[in-house]
């Protein structure tokens, strides 16, 4: 295990100095562009005989279950670090933008992709059981939050545009999640879950992780106000997050919507009423660089997983396909609303845009697309699945800037309007 974690760390150091050093991409974008490409040299090289290269990378990959070490072990300091800096204030004046597209996007996304594979991919020779496109369409549909927080950080957009993407991003996943889980239980099961089945399963994971993450949040909120000790304070707020994940998953709760649910309370009024300014200081700088380190990690580590991917007769037929899907289904419950009902989402013109092409996925995806059972139905859906991700992170997250200042919503430019 030290070994692995060596090699990743090594990988990461390694790329986003030449990032920062040639590509000076955003540091997660860059550091999965040159895994990526890295990877597709050693495929190249396998197929021209050399296998020596491909050997060592399946070697290093098969060691390592990217389910487990994203969904247990780097999600929760990511989805923490990234819910300390989310503003409160505009959240809750957003809260039912974020929940209309958290929950009923989700749903509607889901429907949608998975009709459209179901229908569409024969087209191209590949053939997928409805079930499985129904596990596609959810796994792909939510936003990826840690996917979405890095991209935004480039962006620079309105607060009230970066708020429901954002949030959006953080509490959808707890609704794909649920959505997945129901239909991967119908493919053991064979049969359909009822209704009152899915709305005991959205209540013990979405609304008792909720509740879970804010009842931990509220203690450490109460410990930081007691003491003043910065180095203290923040080993508070990282138990917080280990404690807080392992009781998530022993009372089976959504580990993920607990730190989210965390992460905003500390973040807001743990911030403004229970630490000193050294504290603050010290907390941003320990999560900022936490959270840089493992988005390198995930973000290479996506990059390599290239070379485990099964890729079908067709498949960049299917991936085109799949891509447009994607996007086209994010239209349809994000911008096609906005576009419609401006004045009632109350956001600047160009937001359903913004919102459309910002909804990036992300490690997230293809983790769940990990759990399914091994045959080639999850080899298809996994390819669909990189795909999707590896185009929404490199072409989306590269281009969102530039599409804000084309818009009119880059924060200088929306500053300068005002004057």
């Amino acid at each position: 295990m030290l070994n692995i974690v060596a090699i990743l760390l090594v990988l990461t150091a390694a790329f986003s100095y030449a990032n920062h050093r040639w590509l000076r991409w955003p540091t997660a974008i860059g550091v999965m562009a040159i895994a990526l490409a890295l990877s597709l040299v050693v495929l190249g090289l396998d197929k021209l005989g050399v296998s020596g290269p491909m050997g060592q990378e399946h070697v290093l990959l098969q060691s390592i279950d990217f389910s487990l070490v994203l969904m247990q072990g780097m999600l929760s300091f990511l989805l923490f670090a990234g819910a300390l800096h989310v503003d409160g204030a505009q959240l809750r004046a957003h809260w039912w933008q974020v929940g209309v597209l958290a929950l009923l996007g989700t749903a509607v996304s889901t429907a949608v992709i998975a009709a459209g594979t179901y229908w569409l991919l024969p087209l191209v020779g590949i053939e997928l059981p409805l079930v499985y496109c129904l596990l596609f369409g959810a796994l792909i549909s939510p936003t990826d939050p840690i996917a979405v927080l890095s991209v935004l950080k480039t962006a620079r957009v309105p607060h009230s545009v970066e708020t429901t993407i954002a949030g959006e991003s953080l509490f959808n996943d707890g609704v794909g999640v649920v959505i997945f889980a129901l239909l991967l239980e119908m493919l053991a099961s064979g049969s359909p879950p009822t209704a009152s089945h899915a709305a005991a399963l959205f209540a013990q994971e979405a609304i008792g992780g909720i509740l879970l993450g804010l009842a931990v949040g509220y203690v450490t909120f109460r410990l930081l106000r007691s003491i003043d000790e910065p180095q203290v304070e923040v080993l508070l707020t990282l138990a917080t997050v280990l404690g807080g994940y392992a009781v998530a998953s022993a009372w089976h709760v959504s580990g993920p919507l607990a730190m989210v649910a965390s992460g905003l309370l500390l973040g807001n009024e743990g911030r403004a009423t229970a630490m000193s300014e050294r504290t603050r200081s010290l907390l941003d700088a320990f999560w900022t660089t936490i959270d840089e380190i493992l988005n390198g990690v995930l973000f290479v580590l996506i990059g390599l997983e290239v070379a485990l991917i099964v890729f079908p007769q067709g498949w960049l037929l299917a991936a085109v396909l799949a891509i447009g899907l994607s996007l086209g289904a994010r239209w349809l419950v994000a911008g096609l609303p906005l576009r419609l009902l401006p004045s009632l989402f109350g956001l600047p013109s160009g937001a359903g845009k913004m919102l459309t092409w910002g909804g990036v996925r992300g490690g997230i995806s293809v983790a769940l697309a990990l759990t399914l059972p091994a045959g080639p139905e999850r080899d298809v859906v996994l390819m669909l699945t990189y795909c999707v991700v590896v185009f929404s992170i490199l072409v989306q997250g590269l281009t969102i800037g530039r599409l804000a200042r084309r818009l009119g919503l880059a924060a200088d430019e929306v500053a300068a309007s005002r004057h």
